[in-house]
């Protein structure tokens, strides 16, 4: 430890022929140098060649935004990887390289080095980057495309209508405009990863004849090993576990569906158009699958309406113990998302038949898969006038 002593010592024994002046300049200048070369490097990895210097960006994203507007356009302007990716403020972007050196462990474990795993991770992807985009208010668009510059006469009276509320807002361009410079994730079929990460994909294990509530959107099937579908358990609808098996539950399913043709579809309550679960036509057919119960008449419509239940198998995945998780993933939701074009409604200022037409009326306006389109949709028709009284 001799020379670790004497180098403390020399540090700390005052200049003999050095100047203070001569100390300040050489730091001032190591300072220079120093910051010339932090800046340099980072600036390195802020270009297009660094972007797709990696096969999975070059193979992939870089092919995509090619064939869109960003890349060749009739004003000549192209939009590179750095330009979208990475913020223009200094600090935002430090914060952007600190937040990408995650991907350095991607690279090194391959996480997408080929077309199926890049296709298996794009929704994830995708969605991180909204929620970046979401966070900075879409500032790397901005940094292109101005409100205040934009020839609002040039535009369709419907985008004029649109942009101009997003204007008022100062709306982040992603919540409209997403798949501009890549192709959307498959978000008509993908299993609503966020909700599943934030409800869980259910227990291991089921008590009898306790309630559960479906997570998604679940196949049901006539026997506990057979594959013929017999129908689909709607997400968000509470079942009672009968039987169970490491596969498949048995599961008691209870609502009323209107006797009309074959009674197919088994709605919330007598009334009320809320999806519960929709049987095929063998199923609703067989005998002993639909128990019919009470009938009442529906005094608006004429039409007879039916309490029943039936009796099915469904996978064991995605039954979950509780439904508030559920409620509250779709609050989030539709609060986030359903805010982008117009000051939303409250939940109870519609009941619950006019949701669903309100409702549809906006999926055009917003990027949401099936599973999490019929969850805030219930969601809307249960916190609806129909079962919350409200002042308007």
């Amino acid at each position: 430890m001799r020379w670790l002593k004497n180098l403390w010592l020399t540090l700390n024994r005052p200049a003999t022929f050095l100047t203070l002046g001569t100390i300040s300049l050489a730091g001032f200048i190591m300072g220079v140098v120093f910051w010339g070369g932090f800046n340099t490097a980072i600036e390195a990895t802020n270009t297009e060649e660094f972007c797709i210097s990696c096969h999975s960006m070059e193979s992939k994203p870089y092919q995509e935004l090619q064939k869109t507007v960003h890349w060749s356009n009739h004003s000549g302007v192209r939009a590179t990887c750095p330009d979208c990716h990475v913020p223009h403020s200094w600090g935002r972007k430090i914060a952007r390289k600190m937040e990408a050196s995650s991907d350095v462990w991607g690279w090194f474990f391959q996480t997408v080095n080929t077309d199926a795993k890049f296709e298996s991770k794009r929704m994830e992807m995708a969605s991180r980057e909204w929620a970046r985009f979401d966070r900075d208010d879409s500032l790397a668009c901005k940094g292109c495309h101005d409100y205040d510059s934009m020839k609002w006469d040039s535009m369709s009276k419907l985008a004029q209508k649109q942009m101009k509320r997003a204007a008022e807002n100062d709306q982040s361009c992603v919540d409209c405009h997403k798949g501009i410079a890549h192709t959307l994730p498959d978000m008509g079929t993908a299993r609503a990863p966020e909700l599943i990460a934030e409800v869980g994909t259910g227990p291991n294990s089921f008590n009898l004849q306790q309630d559960y509530y479906s997570a998604l959107t679940k196949p049901l099937y006539f026997s506990e090993n057979g594959d013929v579908e017999a129908g689909t358990l709607n997400v968000a609808t509470k079942v009672k576990v009968l039987e169970s098996t490491d596969r498949r539950v048995k599961i008691a399913i209870s609502g009323w569906r209107k006797k009309i043709g074959a009674g197919r579809v088994i709605y919330y309550d007598f009334g009320i158009n809320m999806l519960t679960a929709q049987l095929s036509k063998d199923a609703a057919k067989t005998d002993g699958i639909i128990n019919g119960f009470e009938e009442k008449e529906d005094d608006m419509t004429g039409l007879k309406w039916q309490r029943v239940e039936t009796q099915l198998w469904t996978d064991a995945e995605y039954l979950i113990a509780e439904q508030q998780p559920l409620w509250d993933y779709a609050r989030d939701t539709f609060r986030s998302s359903c805010s982008v074009c117009h000051t939303q409604p409250d939940e109870a200022h519609f009941d619950a038949n006019t949701w669903p037409g309100m409702f549809q009326g906006m999926i055009a306006f917003v990027n949401m898969d099936q599973d999490t389109q019929a969850l805030v949709q219930k969601y809307l028709q249960q916190h609806s006038s129909t079962f919350v009284k409200k002042e308007h």
